[in-house]
């Protein structure tokens, strides 16, 4: 019999389509989410909202995890050349074209719900990031809901990702690992802003790497670019 898994990351978009399908009744047997350790605490808290809800439903829930802490890939694994050659310690930070941590989930996921169809959260707006694939269903992309819909449709349900008094969305273009090297300039301001803790954390890890963060820019070119901005 086929199994229907729903890949949930408990972002705008994979919460919208989990909550949209459960109120439509579609087939889903089971929800999996994969676990980087370094997202935000309102994902975290929003997981365990719906965690409550999955288990009320009777729809299985389960958490996938890396190898290795994310710490310990980034900061302490040995990483060699292809003729065995140890090269340095740790992939340093993940995002733009060394997006390792992208890469371990999303095979983590796919070997998981291998003979299953899996949905993907994916909006109509994003439609390059379809895969023609018979085991993958994007029910977004079929409501044709795109990611400003989805945002809105979650509100509506309740869910607001807040922390420190303010709406994650309300100042990130996306609620990734809060860690991710592809947060755009603005977003890195708005840490500073809004979310100082994380963007204290940025700072440690900028410690413990002599990899910049973006381009040749390190945390700390950064954050005197911000303040060179703001005075």
């Amino acid at each position: 019999m086929k199994r229907y898994i729903a890949s949930v990351s408990f972002g705008k978009d994979s919460l919208a389509m989990l909550l949209k399908m459960i109120e439509n009744g579609m087939p889903l047997d089971e929800v999996v989410y994969f676990d980087t350790g370094m997202e935000f605490k309102a994902i975290y808290d929003i997981k365990n909202q719906v965690k409550t809800m999955l288990c009320n439903l009777g729809i299985k829930y389960t958490e996938l995890y890396p190898k290795r802490s994310f710490k310990e890939n980034m900061l302490r694994k040995t990483v060699r050349h292809r003729d065995g050659r140890i090269t340095h310690n740790g992939y340093s930070w993940c995002g733009g074209r060394c997006r390792w941590g992208t890469m371990e989930k999303v095979r983590t996921i796919e070997k998981y719900c291998k003979g299953a169809i899996q949905y993907v959260g994916i909006a109509y707006d994003e439609p390059k990031r379809i895969k023609n694939n018979p085991n993958k269903s994007y029910p977004l992309y079929d409501w044709q809901m795109t990611e400003k819909e989805c945002l809105e449709y979650c509100y509506n349900k309740g869910y607001f990702w807040e922390e420190s008094g303010v709406r994650l969305y309300d100042v990130l273009d996306r609620v990734s690992c809060w860690c991710c090297a592809n947060k755009n300039l603005k977003e890195l301001a708005n840490y500073k802003k809004y979310l100082p803790k994380y963007w204290d954390r940025l700072k440690r890890l900028q410690d413990e790497t002599t990899r910049p963060f973006k381009g040749k820019l390190t945390i700390y070119d950064i954050e005197k670019k911000i303040e060179e901005k703001q005075a």
